[in-house]
């Protein structure tokens, strides 16, 4: 059996609503760090993560990593998923005796669970059909938003305005608040890639050693990092439905030209036509489901600062 006193662990019970979390670290000062993940029930790289952090800081807290030390108290939440079985009709009401939906209850949940941290991370819902580079994902950041995303190591940081149709309730939530918000993104959803797990768990700790939340860890060699606009994401949509293949994989520079996959017919197995990067740059997304219809969405690349200066400069 857990105790909840030694593990960190506790349960929320907010709006009727009940999920374990985890709450690590000195008592009597505000949580430094909010972490979240796996709020759809489909994001298992963010569950994998967030259970192995948790599982690392409390191994700090109870001493069994004596070089280490935990700093500042962190609050995470490696999944919601746990509600299914709720019944609707305990669920809070608006005025006019309304039942309000379960995704604004688990919000407004969360938020209280959140707020009172400076540094709010979610690991994002990615695609089922879509394979991401492990990235952050700021949306209309601040100036120290922009610095602070820089200290997670990952391999791209890439702006969006906050209106995208990306940005999670909880993000537009977290605004509200202040502090400092940051959405990472990683792998594919519905299963686990073990090497983006890393990558995303590995930022995390370097994370917490570049703002002072642990101290004692040794240095690390820091990931090549891209800083990415709007204006330095170009899609890559299909130009007839089929069947689609890549041998590539994400994170890797394609040159101009360079052939990222094969749309096939779906029902004669031919070749159709290849499909080739329009602009030498950081594939970061690539699709995986192979069933796919015309104009859906088959790459990003992002083009390099020097590429397109004029775009950083739009942000500035």
């Amino acid at each position: 059996m857990i105790n909840p006193i030694t593990s960190g662990l506790a349960v929320s019970g907010y709006g009727g609503l009940l999920f374990p979390y985890y709450d690590i670290g000195p008592r009597g000062r505000a949580p430094r760090l909010a972490l979240v993940a796996d709020l759809h029930g489909q994001d298992l790289n963010g569950l994998f993560v967030l259970s192995r952090l948790a599982a690392f800081l409390r191994s700090i807290r109870l001493g069994e990593r004596r070089a280490l030390r935990l700093r500042e108290r962190i609050v995470i939440v490696p999944t919601i998923n746990c509600l299914e079985s709720l019944d609707p009709r305990k669920l809070p009401q608006r005025a006019g005796g309304q039942r309000r939906s379960l995704w604004s209850v688990i919000v407004e949940a969360l938020l209280a669970l959140t707020r009172a941290a400076y540094y709010r991370v979610n690991i994002h819902q990615v695609s089922l059909d879509v394979e991401e580079i492990p990235q952050i994902r700021l949306y209309s950041p601040s100036d120290d938003e922009r610095a602070t995303a820089c200290l997670f190591g990952l391999p791209a940081v890439i702006e969006r305005p906050m209106e995208h149709e990306a940005a999670s309730g909880l993000t537009h939530a977290w605004r509200e608040q202040g502090g400092e918000n940051f959405s990472i993104y990683a792998g594919q959803s519905g299963s686990v890639q073990t090497q983006h797990c890393e990558t995303v768990f590995r930022s995390l700790v370097a994370f917490l050693d570049r703002t002072g939340i642990i101290s004692g860890l040794k240095s690390t060699d820091e990931e090549e990092l891209g800083y990415f606009g709007l204006r330095q994401i170009v899609v890559v949509s299909a130009a007839q439905p089929g069947i689609f293949a890549s041998p590539l994989e994400v994170g890797r520079w394609v040159r101009e030209g360079e052939e990222l996959g094969q749309i096939y017919d779906s029902f004669s197995g031919k070749a159709r036509e290849p499909v080739v990067a329009p602009v030498s740059g950081l594939l970061a997304s690539l699709r995986r489901q192979p069933l796919l219809g015309k104009g859906e969405l088959l790459a990003r690349i992002l083009l390099p600062d020097a590429a397109c200066r004029e775009a950083r400069a739009c942000f500035a």
